[in-house]
């Protein structure tokens, strides 16, 4: 009888559900903003994220509430007030985020010359003929 030899993603790379969950789009900033700063509404985010849009924004919250790494409070008040804060799940990243800190702060003007070189080695390429034989 043979061995069944296939292996999942993530049984080649374990850490691969982690780079999903934690690195995916706009993951990361949201929970170093909620790191780094404590409790904060929605306004204050996307202040301190200026870049996102509120749509982005809300899923974003929604999934980390949904993963355990962020906690939505909902105060039923005049007007309402709705605060997302980092939970102690999500706080256990800080290590990680601070060695890859670390390592940004070490190593990105490397890849950045890294990329100058390629780029600066990188011949041009013809381009493809269109279907009438022309550039």
């Amino acid at each position: 009888m043979a061995e069944n030899t296939t292996t999942t993603p993530d049984q080649a790379c374990p850490v691969g559900p982690v780079v999903d969950i934690v690195f995916s789009r706009w993951t990361t900033p949201v929970l170093w903003a909620l790191n780094e700063y404590g409790r904060q509404r929605f306004v204050e985010l996307q202040r301190r994220i200026s870049t996102i849009t509120p749509k982005v924004l809300t899923q974003r919250l929604r999934q980390l509430e949904r993963d355990g790494l962020v906690k939505r409070t909902y105060h039923p008040e005049v007007p309402p007030r709705v605060e997302y804060e980092i939970t102690e799940l999500g706080r256990s990243l800080a290590p990680l985020f601070a060695t890859l800190a670390d390592w940004s702060e070490a190593n990105l003007g490397r890849v950045e010359q890294a990329r100058r070189e390629f780029d600066a080695s990188e011949k041009p390429t013809p381009r493809a003929l269109t279907s009438r034989g022309r550039a």
